[in-house]
């Protein structure tokens, strides 16, 4: 749904939940769960005016939906029901629910030509998709690449990456072109990723991104202008800020906004969600931490050792659950977990919250936008803990939806 802006800031805002939550990776199992929950979601938070979406597409998805008549029954069923298309999660290229996911979402990564064209056809339905007076679409992204996965490569495999990033940035530099569609491809820096923070994420793009002779690589194709090369590159390539990852790796909300802001990457969408937190050495609750250790997502844990802010991280939570049973804690102050949980959650029991770090990021955006595409993204329903789901699952994203519009109010 459209926001409205701080005082004098001239550009739209929009949020919605992103659609990754409800299993479906065939387009034909996408479109049924759309149909399910989206009429019911709009009813609880938009009955009247137009309600965005969050449209998360697998690649078989994509190229399902991508059939001509396909897309106009798509097309027809947003119009029919008061529904427009924004942004899109191009993260997960396939399964995402049901079965083992963990480190596969990242793959292929973006060293890969099927991301590449994954994403070009992400680009090409979006440009479809938005209404008519919607001229900005942005696209999340996997950061690079899983860092385990990256080990043999002398650069972690950043040139690569960077390559095809270029190369994704002139297809949208076309479709702006050809179609007026302004589309941003937004990297969401994660644990455990080629970008974690977003101090890996200002050296990538200053270093590979933008770095003289990738500007030179680029302009030849642009008519070797380097400042039309940078121009393009600035504008469509970007961040997916998501606050639970942030927060994980004990970022400063204000800090990760300047760094990103004062470097001139484009902070073109946020994702609105929050972790979870343990505070003590000799208060961790491992017994609580057994019912979060599922076969189905990664949940990567930031450990902070000491008061002095040194961190120690590891890849999964039976890693850390390891290193507890040992007794390999050292001076540890406080855990933080990727494992994403109802943005209105702070006391959870046994656990805490990274709430206030989302909002901080609320507050600032009151005063000045943080991105024009907010986007819920709480996917983890079906594996939390039966007590942490006491209500029907389009009720639970209403209820996010409005927790937000309570704290931008």
């Amino acid at each position: 749904m459209r926001l409205n802006s701080p005082s004098g800031d001239p550009g739209p805002v929009h949020l919605s939940y992103c659609t990754n939550v409800h299993p479906g990776e065939s387009w034909t199992d996408t479109f049924l769960a759309l149909r399910a929950h989206l009429p019911l979601v709009k009813a609880r938070v938009a009955p009247i005016q137009p309600f965005g979406v969050g449209l998360r597409l697998s690649a078989r998805a994509a190229e399902e939906l991508a059939v001509p008549e396909t897309l106009a029954a798509f097309q027809a069923f947003l119009s029919d029901h008061g529904l427009y298309v924004f942004t899109l999660n191009g993260f997960p290229y396939g399964a995402f629910h049901g079965e083992r996911v963990k480190d596969q979402v990242y793959l292929p990564d973006w060293r890969a030509t099927d991301r590449l064209r994954y994403s070009d056809q992400l680009a090409d339905l979006l440009a479809a998709l938005l209404p008519e007076d919607h001229g900005l679409g942005t696209i999340s992204t996997v950061p690079g690449g899983y860092r385990p996965h990256l080990a043999h490569e002398s650069d972690g495999g950043a040139h690569a990456m960077a390559a095809n990033l270029r190369r994704h940035a002139v297809r949208l530099n076309r479709i702006a072109q050809d179609t007026g569609r302004h589309i941003v491809l937004a990297l969401e820096p994660e644990p455990s990723c080629l970008l974690e923070t977003s101090a890996d994420t200002v050296r990538f793009f200053e270093s590979h991104v933008l770095h003289p002779e990738s500007l030179a690589d680029m302009a030849a194709r642009l008519g070797g202008d380097k400042r039309l090369a940078e121009q393009v590159l600035r504008t469509h390539l970007g961040v997916c800020l998501d606050a639970c990852h942030a927060a994980v790796e004990f970022e400063d909300p204000l800090s990760c906004l300047k760094a990103l802001e004062g470097a001139g990457i484009r902070i073109a969408k946020a994702q609105l969600s929050v972790g979870l937190q343990a505070d003590g050495a000799g208060a961790l609750p491992r017994r609580a931490f057994d019912e979060l250790d599922d076969a189905v997502y990664l949940h990567q844990v930031v450990e902070r050792l000491s008061e002095d802010g040194m961190l120690r991280r590891f890849d999964d939570l039976p890693q850390a659950l390891a290193a507890l049973d040992d007794g390999d804690l050292g001076m540890a102050r406080e855990w933080r977990v990727h494992f994403h949980v109802p943005v209105w959650c702070h006391d959870l029991g046994a656990f805490t919250t990274t709430q206030p770090f989302l909002q901080a990021l609320l507050a600032r955006h009151r005063e000045r936008p943080i991105a024009p595409h907010l986007e819920v993204e709480t996917y983890t329903w079906n594996v939390l803990p039966p007590g942490w789901r006491t209500s029907p699952l389009d009720e639970a994203i209403a209820r996010e939806l409005n927790w937000v519009l309570d704290q931008l109010s």
